[in-house]
């Protein structure tokens, strides 16, 4: 079982009346060309511009830490992602941002960042067993469990003392209640089945038990890792309905 950065928003703008006002500051002893023109032309230009500048367009937001190729892969029916964005390839620290998307103006953030924890080796886009790296890729977010009760999300929740962590990670923390609060990651697993579940359509060899899970102070195998308070605060706040997804790797990996 596995173990467990920049957002900015860009708008662009194409404003129609843009150029009647871009020399509004000159000074000097020509004019204005409203002043030359009769008060009908100079009435009609005025018009014009105050319609060109209400007819805005405004681009639909997209997630700014993305490049083309990460974000072909979140599709229409995606309207809520976590995105866990490395430091390096090689790190074991990342940084994430929740992210919901508006039908109109795109994808806009709703909390973060948070700092969390990925695999000791940091990533890869082809994940072993026992690599000690996380999965690059954008993967759903479905099914959710803990030893502890259901804090209140709308996943299906899978409540039992077997999400045990005993032992100590990388750095001799202490491991016990790391699995407190999970959420699995559908990499290399079947949706719609407890955390525990194991089936492997991948191969074993391709590893598993992926999840999103409390943080223990330190690296984890494959997994990411969140405080606790954000661990509820991201079981309450993912919802089927908008099909959430985790979309994860280093910066490097994912701006492309």
């Amino acid at each position: 079982m596995s173990l467990r950065t920049g957002p900015f928003q860009a708008v662009a703008l194409a404003v129609a009346g843009l150029l009647l006002t871009g020399c509004a500051g000159d000074t000097g002893n020509t004019a204005p060309a409203a002043a030359k023109r009769p008060a009908s032309e100079a009435a009609k230009s005025g018009s014009a511009g105050q319609l060109g500048a209400q007819a805005q367009t405004v681009l639909p937001q997209e997630i700014p830490s993305l490049g083309p190729r990460t974000r072909a892969k979140i599709t229409e029916v995606n309207r809520q992602a976590v995105v866990v964005v490395g430091n390096h390839p090689n790190s074991n620290q990342s940084v994430t941002m929740l992210y919901e998307r508006d039908p109109v103006r795109g994808w806009k953030p709703v909390s973060g960042p948070w700092p969390a924890h990925n695999a000791l080796l940091g990533w890869t886009d082809d994940h072993r067993t026992a690599d000690n790296r996380s999965p690059i890729g954008v993967f759903g977010l479905t099914d959710a469990g803990g030893r502890l009760p259901d804090p209140g999300t709308k996943l299906p929740y899978d409540e039992g003392p077997v999400f045990d962590a005993p032992g100590t990670g990388f750095e001799g923390e202490s491991l016990e209640g790391s699995f407190d609060h999970v959420v699995a990651i559908n990499y290399n697993r079947e949706p719609g089945n407890s955390p525990l579940d194991w089936t492997r359509p991948l191969g074993a060899e391709k590893g598993g038990g992926i999840w999103i899970h409390v943080d223990h102070g330190g690296p984890t195998q494959g997994c990411v890792s969140l405080p606790l308070a954000r661990m509820k605060q991201l079981l309450r706040w993912l919802d089927p309905a908008k099909r959430p997804v985790v979309v994860m790797g280093d910066a490097a990996a994912l701006g492309r």
